[in-house]
C-alpha cells in the first residue's frame, strides 16, 4: 500500500520537469507527510488545453457515482491486478491516468512484539507514481481527486517491510501512461522496472510520521537501526 508520501518540489519545478502548464499558482506548500484527503500535485493531460497540466487534487479517489465524498479517505490506492475491472477505478484507468510526483514514500513493518516501524523509500531525484484521477460533483461542490496504483513488492528487501509498493513509472513511460502514446493494457500494467529495487534507498525513520498532523524534514531523517527492527541487508 501507499498511504503516506513526501513531495517537496515546487509547482514551477514540476511544471518544468514534466513539460506541463502550472495551474497551482502558488497554492502548493511542499509536504513531507501527505496523507489521504490531503490536496497534492498531480500531472494529467487536459483535454480542454490539449497539454499536460500540474494541479492540485485531493488524495483518495472519489468515484463520480459516489453519494458521499468521504469514500475517498479509503480509496487512496488501486491494485494493479484489479484496476481495469474495479467499479471504482476502471473508468479512470481507461481515460483518466495521472502522474503523481513524489520524493519518496513510507511503509510500516509489523514488529514481532507488536507495533509498527516506519521506513522511507526514496531514490535520487525522487519517484513518480502511476495514478488515476476523477471528478465528483454534487450541487456547488466540485472535487478533483486521485489514487495511487500499487503492485507486489519487487524484491525481498522491500517485501520485508511490506508486501506491496507503489507502481513507480520511469520517464520513458510517462507519455503512454498519460494517453499521449498508444499502449495496450498489458504494457500499461507491466509494473515497475526490476532495476528499481537496486536504485531505492530504504531508511528507517522515526515514528512521528505515523501522525498525519506531523510535518517537516525530520520525518525522513534516518534513525539508528537496532534490535528487532533491523532488516538484514538494509
Amino acid at each position: 500500500m501507499c498511504g503516506r508520501y513526501a513531495n517537496t518540489k515546487s509547482s514551477p519545478d514540476m511544471a518544468a520537469l514534466f513539460d506541463a502548464e502550472d495551474l497551482i499558482a502558488g497554492a502548493w506548500t511542499p509536504l513531507y507527510n501527505i496523507a489521504p484527503t490531503t490536496p497534492a500535485p498531480v500531472v494529467r493531460r487536459s483535454k480542454s488545453k490539449d497539454e499536460r497540466v500540474v494541479e492540485l487534487a485531493r488524495f483518495g479517489l472519489v468515484p463520480w457515482w459516489a453519494s458521499d465524498p468521504a469514500i475517498g479517505s479509503r480509496m487512496f490506492n488501486a491494485r494493479i491486478e484489479t484496476v481495469s475491472t474495479s467499479r471504482a477505478f476502471k473508468r479512470p484507468f481507461a481515460s483518466r491516468r495521472a502522474l503523481v510526483p513524489a520524493d519518496g514514500w513510507y511503509e510500516w513493518r509489523k514488529l514481532p512484539g507488536g507495533g509498527k516501524q516506519p521506513y522511507y523509500f526514496t531514490q535520487p531525484g525522487g519517484v513518480v507514481f502511476a495514478g488515476l484521477w476523477d471528478t465528483w460533483r454534487q450541487g456547488d461542490v466540485h472535487l478533483l481527486t486521485f489514487t495511487i496504483l500499487t503492485c507486489p513488492a519487487l524484491d525481498e528487501a522491500i517485501e520485508t517491510v511490506h508486501d506491496r509498493m507503489p507502481y513507480v513509472l520511469p520517464p520513458e513511460r510517462y507519455a503512454a501512461w498519460l494517453g499521449e502514446e498508444d499502449a495496450d493494457e498489458s504494457d500499461l500494467l507491466a509494473g515497475p522496472a526490476p532495476s528499481l529495487a537496486k536504485e531505492l534507498e530504504i531508511r528507517k525513520v522515526g515514528r512521528a510520521v505515523g501522525k498525519a498532523d506531523n510535518e517537516g524534514p525530520e520525518l525522513i531523517r534516518p534513525v539508528d537501526a537496532e534490535g528487532p527492527t533491523t532488516i538484514p541487508g538494509l
